[in-house]
């Protein structure tokens, strides 16, 4: 690999890398207008956030192999154009399908650009300098994930909800530019094949799950077209993901997911917590923005400031934690990162009323940044620190997947209940929708808490890792040789 400043090339992909996560939460914000502005329902302006994260998602594991194949950097480029030009045309939509349609295109370029940025981190900086280099990581993911909300309403108040797509057309030109020029360009020795029955039954798995999931409630659990309805589609999901593990077990070339790689003690409990923090940050959002746009009738502006604090604070402590999380045990860092957002969450739903001053929360939301800022640096230092580098990327594909199909479960998850809990609030408090949506938010809120819990349980059990002696992976037959 040729020489060169490994810190720039990591500030030039974290632009990118930003640009992609603000995005899973830039557009929470700006569902009440959506709803309003393009004549739509909830659960429809629910996919404009759900559709981006599913395509972001499937495609995942199949992209790392294409980094792999033709080498990180042209694949990390060639998912920032599809991502600036999908961007402008969710901007340029008139329609709820034409928005969704874009998204799902923006979601192809985020996931061809995410599991470069890891590979790159492996191979710019050895294990035992490689903590500061995950801060800095995790800094931008939480930063970018809890700091969507603030720009959103922002931009939403002041120029309209096109404005939160049309801002990363120049961003992402820049991310472009500085990483043609300081980014080094380098392919790796081996050569991967592409496990296109593997890609297909991911593929086709994860959508039947998640579409059954978020349009259960509107379709009442009953019938969507001829004869098939919600329960058999989500049965079909699970039979397909199921298929999908066998055949990749039966593979003996080159499995889409090398089952090798989970026999990593620390790559599977870590992959498992990416799914909890994934599901929980995606879906903690969407109630929260009802409660305090349509019961405590705050602007998009005014409820982006609100947290503010959070992802100002979320922002400071990641990269004091990745440095720490090479001098400690950094299971222990990721455990009070779960505990300390699972806890604000719980806080948002003791003080959530309709009445409730909205300033009166920053002190339960401050401690959601605490938690933000714990989590993502010393997660994926634990996960990866101790993968062999030969299935770098392969690793990295997989733990940003497992992340990301937390976020769409979590979004399709959170949505549905949240329906189902106003309607059922609705039923309850008839002359007094306020409550109702209060109600609704709060009971929501305690799904993605319950989860952060059984992430702090699996991050309990993680294993430390030693820099000086890393742990090797068993390599995956396809690679033999």
């Amino acid at each position: 690999m040729p020489r060169t400043n490994p810190w720039a090339a990591l500030s030039a992909l974290c632009i990118g890398f930003f640009m992609i996560l603000l995005d899973t939460t830039i557009v929470s914000i700006a569902i009440p207008a959506m709803v309003r502005e393009l004549h739509t329902s909830l659960n429809s302006v629910v996919w404009v956030l759900s559709v981006y994260l599913l395509t972001y998602a499937v495609p995942m594991l199949f992209t790392s192999r294409l980094g792999d194949r033709f080498g990180p950097k042209r694949i990390f480029l060639a998912g920032l154009a599809v991502f600036t030009l999908a961007s402008l045309w969710c901007g340029l939509s008139g329609t709820v399908e034409m928005l969704i349609a874009a998204r799902a295109v923006q979601g192809l370029g985020a996931a061809l650009m995410t599991p470069q940025t890891l590979a790159f981190i492996t191979h710019l900086f050895p294990p035992a300098k490689r903590g500061p280099a995950m801060g800095l990581w995790g800094g931008v993911a939480g930063l970018a994930t809890i700091a969507g909300p603030l720009l959103g309403g922002l931009l939403v108040d002041s120029l309209g909800w096109e404005w939160i797509f049309f801002v990363n057309v120049p961003i992402g030109v820049v991310a472009i530019v500085l990483t043609a020029v300081l980014v080094p360009d380098w392919q790796p020795k081996h050569s991967h094949s592409f496990d296109v029955l593997g890609i297909l039954l991911s593929a086709a798995g994860l959508c039947c799950l998640v579409f059954g999931i978020q349009n259960g409630q509107q379709y009442s659990w009953g019938r969507v077209f001829g004869p098939v309805n919600i329960p058999e589609i989500i049965a079909a999901g699970v039979l397909l993901l199921v298929a999908f593990v066998i055949w990749q077990r039966l593979n003996t070339r080159e499995p889409l997911l090398p089952l090798a790689v989970f026999r990593n003690w620390n790559f599977s409990t870590g992959t498992l917590t990416a799914v909890a923090i994934g599901f929980a940050m995606t879906g903690m959002f969407v109630p929260l923005v009802v409660y305090l746009q349509d019961v405590l009738l705050m602007s998009p502006t005014s409820a982006g400031l609100l947290t503010a604090p959070m992802s100002l604070l979320s922002g400071i402590i990641a990269p004091f934690v990745g440095r720490l999380s090479d001098r400690v045990n950094a299971k222990y860092l990721v455990l009070v990162g779960f505990l300390a957002l699972a806890a604000g969450l719980v806080g948002v739903t003791l003080q959530a009323r309709a009445d409730t001053g909205p300033w009166s929360l920053v002190p339960v939301l401050l401690l959601c940044g605490v938690g933000t800022g714990c989590v993502f640096a010393p997660m994926s230092n634990v996960t990866m620190s101790s993968v062999d580098r030969r299935l770098a990327g392969a690793a990295s594909g997989i733990f940003n997947t497992a992340r990301q199909v937390g976020g769409v479960l979590g979004s399709a998850a959170i949505g549905v209940l949240l329906q189902a809990r106003i309607t059922t609030a609705m039923a309850a408090h008839p002359a007094n929708p306020a409550e109702a949506l209060t109600t609704a938010a709060r009971e929501t809120l305690l799904l993605p808490a319950a989860v952060l819990v059984l992430g702090a349980l699996t991050a309990l059990v993680m294993r430390r890792v030693s820099h000086a002696t890393p742990a090797r992976s068993p390599e995956p037959v396809g690679n033999r040789g």
